[in-house]
């Protein structure tokens, strides 16, 4: 059974959960704002490369397409194992992570036209952009832009939940104390 986060937080101490927490949402929030280094970056980069190779069996649509899924499952998947260990602060953390990948994702979905950006690739002709493709075969490539801002936008949302929700965590870690045994 799953603990209430205000029966989760009595007792529990604030002090180291709160900075930590800024920290890791101020690295949130970079690629939300703009391309570039973050904490969660390489992480978010490694999932993407190795779910093309995880999806691979899956036909060409799905390999391509697998990048993005597992840049995404990964975190959602943290925030699963997380919950099962009933610990509240933990999943807002992994909130902050999908939040990352969203941002980065946003830019390489932004890129699906122009394909200004560089591409890592680990195929020997160098492979295609991701998400150029996966857009054209949709017919939605005219779309790119509008998709990456979506993108953002659940990104922010994330953030701004996870944060909310940290510091009503925060309040009852204050106030809260646990039961008697």
């Amino acid at each position: 059974m799953l603990t209430p986060p205000r029966t989760w937080a009595a007792g529990r101490s604030w002090h180291w959960r709160v900075p930590l927490f800024a920290v890791l949402a101020w690295q949130a929030v970079r690629p939300l704002r703009a391309m570039g280094g973050h904490l969660f970056a390489g992480i978010n980069f490694g999932a993407h490369e190795f779910g093309h190779l995880f999806f691979a069996f899956f036909g060409e649509w799905m390999t391509i397409a697998g990048g993005s899924l597992m840049q995404l499952l990964v975190p959602i998947g943290a925030a699963a194992v997380v919950l099962r260990s009933k610990d509240w602060f933990g999943v807002a953390v992994c909130a902050l992570f999908l939040a990352s990948a969203l941002g980065d994702l946003s830019w390489y979905v932004a890129d699906a036209r122009a394909q200004d950006l560089d591409l890592v690739s680990f195929s020997p002709d160098g492979g295609g952009h991701d998400w150029h493709y996966l857009l054209a075969s949709a017919g939605a490539l005219k779309q790119d832009l509008a998709l990456a801002r979506m993108l953002r936008g659940v990104g922010w949302l994330l953030v701004i939940g996870a944060t909310l929700f940290t510091l009503q965590l925060a309040r009852w870690m204050a106030t809260e104390r646990p039961p008697e045994a």
